[in-house]
């Protein structure tokens, strides 16, 4: 018995052993990955009076296979590097992701949009990824509209269903590799046909398609490639289009006639590589307007929409590239513009007007409205009865309407000398955008509003009597959306005089009218500063946080820029934030020189050789978070997406100590290599943004701003996230060259990783990767800010 126990107690303690070993082992933690070191092979480049070497250039060689192929092994490497830094994250991704898909609508739609006798709106059907675009009879059983669902219905007269399918995106997916990427999308006027473009992955092109909407068939032509830019004429008889060249520059305008056999007009073609081609047509279908525009001048030309192919007409010119968009109101040309004015540089947009039938050669202009500082118009938007204006005071932004016909024979009159009618905002307001607005004829005007404490609402204005209507909003309280059309009620809407004014004309809403708009500012505070840059220029910076959860001097802050193009920083409610806000974060925006909403010279002061000024900007209104202890001073971190990862990525180069993370999404951060030796075809406006190389003080510039190039060496870094895409239009190449860059010239710490996110489609168009990719970036932040 002893010698049959002995082998018993020894296995014992071997099983004794091993199980302590096993428990010794799942105590200690796995080593932390490594990352990825893709081998540096430098390239000597030589510009102007500077000489460089250019360690990972080979990324970018697309040409070649040797190199293509270590690129896609690194890409491999840096896949699963993120995805092992960021396994310990997985329950709080799948929590986030949670979160932010309940605040999706499973059966969205757009609201209807009222032209002529039919409704159109597009909506989602459960369980498909894209959306489908239908229609209805406005008049048609009206009554039983439901405001949530607008393809319900059914005609019992006929025997149909009330709604028409007029084109699945998720057939068209099929076509186009997998996914549907839509561009440009117009019905005709006699709502007969709709022309689309769909991007073609394989090609990387946008290919033209025409469908007859009421058999639902393809027209055999025009079916072209490489189309930027529609317009119908004719009555929807004949589409002109623009084709854009091997560099993607649009420089052909074709007519076709539907249903013609006949091959495809010759309208006009640009030979001058340097100027680009854009039309659009007159809000009343009269005429087709061609815009033509390089660095040397922009040219307005007219193409009679009734007879396409009796010529194009000249306008209008100017010195310089502009911006220009014409109308036709009543027998007068209408021109918003920014060209100079004699000779002198303008800061703002102005209404230009020219009696259709002048004989004068060149066509004479006259001023519509006398400048105004305080009253700077930023858009416009015609019906046949009004036009309405979008106005800004200063950083505050006001909606107004003009009844048309305007006084002839005057002159230049003041904006208020034609009693506006002011149409009613809610508070902090941060963007206006204008609807398609398709019905000339229609008393009413929709435009969506953004916020950063509100839901984007969706107002219809009917300008004949001043009343106003929420037709969408997504009600984030009750994690639902509201779609509202007709006349009918639905049991789940807030009660139709919550969503229904009359306009105030001093265009202020009080504050406890806040539930009008379905605002926030309950729960959600936005606070608005002054920011004094290095140079003592006053730059507005938004602050918002959840009242709950907001603690002195302890809070993590998130701060957004993009500071180019002059376009508007993106301050509206995004649902994604809302998780960060729920968790005690501050989300801030700041709104730099080179964006917009300050004007010409604002944009002007940060490109080209003063977009120095973006990136100090933006290190200024960083300071002021954590010296006002707005933001815990070891939790700061920065959001850039394009251009604006440029701003950002520069800011950390100059200041990494502020910064504990950031977020680059599709980020430019290479201008040097990119602008010298462009791989993707580069506009005018591309150099006029971050300077022209052939230019030695553009040249210089560039390359002391230029995130790659300015990498400091043996410093600490902030964590960084760098999302790109496989898809050669985000180049991510910048992206692979840059974190290879960082990770070999500056200090290593796994508490601060240098992770390149990689995405293999476009995340716009797909909810269920947008929310994927949010909840991945939250947690990434998240898990820095406790590490």
């Amino acid at each position: 018995m002893r010698h049959l126990l002995k082998p018993l107690r020894h296995n014992c303690r071997r099983l004794r052993w091993a199980h302590h070993r096993a428990q010794k082992a799942a105590a200690s933690p796995s080593p932390p990955p490594r990352p990825p070191r893709p081998p540096p092979k430098p390239e000597s480049l030589t510009f102007h009076d500077h000489s460089w070497e250019d360690p990972y250039s080979w990324m970018s060689k697309l040409n070649d296979k040797v190199a293509m192929r270590h690129l896609d092994m690194y890409m491999e490497q840096e896949e699963k590097y993120t995805e092992a830094t960021m396994s310990g994250t997985d329950r709080l991704q799948s929590k986030l992701q949670s979160e932010m898909a309940s605040r999706f609508a499973s059966d969205l739609s757009t609201p209807p949009l009222r032209w002529g006798p039919w409704l159109y709106y597009r909506r989602v059907e459960e369980g498909k990824q894209f959306p489908v675009l239908c229609r209805r009879l406005a008049s048609l059983n009206d009554e039983f509209i439901s405001h949530k669902s607008p393809s319900a219905g059914f005609d019992f007269t006929s025997g149909k269903r009330i709604e028409q399918k007029l084109l699945d995106y998720n057939q068209e997916a099929q076509r186009f590799g997998g996914y549907a990427y839509e561009e440009l999308s117009e019905v005709s006027p006699d709502h007969r046909f709709i022309a689309y473009t769909m991007y073609d992955k394989e090609s990387d092109f946008f290919k033209l398609s025409v469908r007859n909407l009421n058999s639902g068939a393809l027209c055999s032509k025009p079916q072209a490639d490489r189309v930027s830019n529609l317009a119908w004429a004719k009555d929807g008889q004949a589409l002109l289009y623009v084709v854009t060249d091997q560099n993607k520059r649009p420089c052909r305008i074709y007519c076709s006639m539907i249903g013609s056999t006949d091959d495809d007009f010759l309208i006009l073609e640009e030979p001058d590589e340097n100027v680009y081609v854009n039309i659009r047509h007159t809000k009343d279908f009269r005429f087709v307007t061609v815009h033509t525009f390089s660095t040397a001048s922009s040219k307005v030309f007219l193409i009679n929409a009734a007879d396409p192919l009796s010529g194009v007409n000249l306008v209008w010119e100017c010195e310089g590239i502009s911006h220009g968009i014409l109308e036709h109101h009543q027998g007068y040309l209408y021109l918003f513009t920014d060209a100079a004015k004699e000779g002198q540089s303008v800061d703002y947009h102005y209404l230009l007007r020219s009696h259709l039938d002048s004989s004068s050669s060149p066509r004479t202009w006259e001023s519509v409205f006398t400048d105004d500082p305080d009253w700077v118009v930023e858009d416009l938007d015609f019906s046949h009865t009004h036009l309405v204006v979008t106005l800004r005071e200063g950083r505050n932004f006001r909606l107004c309407s003009v009844t048309l016909p305007l006084p002839a024979g005057k002159g230049a009159v003041h904006l208020k000398e034609l009693h506006p009618q002011f149409l009613p905002l809610p508070k902090y307001v941060s963007q206006i955008s204008p609807g398609p607005n398709y019905d000339y004829h229609s008393s009413k005007m929709r435009f969506t509003l953004s916020s950063p404490v509100m839901p984007d609402a969706v107002v219809d204005y009917d300008l004949s009597n001043g009343e106003w209507n929420i037709v969408q909003q997504q009600n984030i309280l009750h994690e639902r959306t509201r779609v509202l059309y007709g006349t009918a009620s639905s049991a789940s809407i807030i009660e139709e005089t919550l969503n229904s004014k009359s306009s105030n004309p001093s265009n202020e809403v009080n504050s406890d009218d806040d539930q009008l708009w379905n605002g926030l500012s309950e729960f959600y505070a936005c606070e608005q500063y002054n920011v004094a840059s290095y140079d003592g220029v006053l730059l507005p910076l938004t602050v918002v946080y959840s009242r709950k959860n907001k603690k002195e001097d302890q809070n993590p802050g998130l701060l957004h820029v993009h500071g180019t193009y002059g376009e508007l920083l993106e301050k509206r409610w995004r649902s994604e934030l809302k998780s960060l806000l729920d968790r005690g974060w501050i989300i801030a925006y700041a709104d730099v020189r080179g964006g917009g909403g300050g004007g010409k010279k604002w944009h002007h002061d940060g490109r080209r050789t003063k977009k120095i000024n973006s990136i100090k900007d933006y290190i200024s209104c960083a300071n002021f978070l954590v010296d006002k202890e707005i933001v815990h001073e070891n939790k700061l971190a920065g959001w850039g997406y394009s251009a604006g990862g440029l701003v950002l990525a520069s800011a950390i180069n100059q200041s990494p100590h502020l910064f504990k993370a950031a977020i680059l999404k599709v980020p430019f951060l290479d201008p040097t290599n990119t602008l010298l030796y462009p791989i993707l075809p580069l506009t005018a406006a591309d150099y006029e943004e971050f300077g022209y190389p052939g230019d030695i003080a553009d040249f210089h510039a560039m390359r002391d701003y230029s995130p790659y190039d300015n990498i400091q060496k043996d410093v600490l870094y902030p964590a960084v996230m760098v999302s790109s895409s496989f898809n050669t239009r985000f180049g991510v190449w910048e992206a692979a060259k840059w974190v290879a860059r960082v990770r070999e010239l500056t200090i290593y710490d796994q508490k601060r990783p240098i992770l390149l996110n990689l995405t293999t489609d476009i995340v716009e168009e797909n909810r269920y990767l947008q929310c994927k990719e949010s909840a991945l970036e939250s947690a990434f932040l998240i898990k820095v800010m406790e590490s």
